[in-house]
């Protein structure tokens, strides 16, 4: 295992603000479940990474929905490693989530910052694939058009003039 792609990856969750919430007896069962810093019908979106290979959305439904890429016939990509495992739920998270649901990330006192229009949002600003931070001048730029399914060949995000390579 690489420690050096690990730390990257910590770092970038870090920076994403996304949270772990496993369990402990998630945690010994080979499961992680991480919180994003964004709310869907009133709740904080959660993914988790199973020992089974499945990356699913947990919440918003009686069934965890499975985020794996599909094969032709409907059947499921399992990913073995809990490195790829968590490198593929971070760029799925930045595509559907953040970059497609610019307009619905939380303000740090709670309140949520969507507005009808996906432009005026109060501390972010959505623009031509990318997301800027009003507030510090963070930017999250997506490289490529969103389409269903798919995953970005190039995800990248800037802070403080650094650019982090997201896989």
């Amino acid at each position: 295992m690489n420690i050096e792609r690990e730390k990257e990856l910590y770092k970038q969750m870090d920076l994403l603000q996304i949270k772990e919430i496993s369990t402990y007896r998630q945690q010994k069962n080979g499961t992680r479940i991480f919180q994003l810093p964004i709310k869907k019908y009133g709740q904080y979106i959660e993914v988790g990474s199973f020992k089974s290979g499945y990356v699913r959305r947990m919440n918003g439904g009686f069934t965890p929905y499975q985020l794996n890429k599909c094969e032709p016939g409907k059947n499921r990509v399992l990913i073995p490693h809990e490195v790829d495992r968590i490198d593929y739920l971070i760029t799925y998270c930045l595509k559907n989530y953040y970059i497609n649901g610019a307009n619905q990330v939380e303000d740090s006192d709670g309140s949520s910052l969507k507005c009808e229009d996906t432009n005026c949002m109060t501390h972010f600003k959505y623009s031509g694939g990318q997301i800027k931070n009003m507030e510090n001048g963070d930017i999250f730029v997506h490289e490529q058009h969103a389409y269903w399914n798919k995953t970005p060949n190039s995800v990248q995000v800037i802070v403080d003039g650094h650019r982090y390579n997201v896989k």
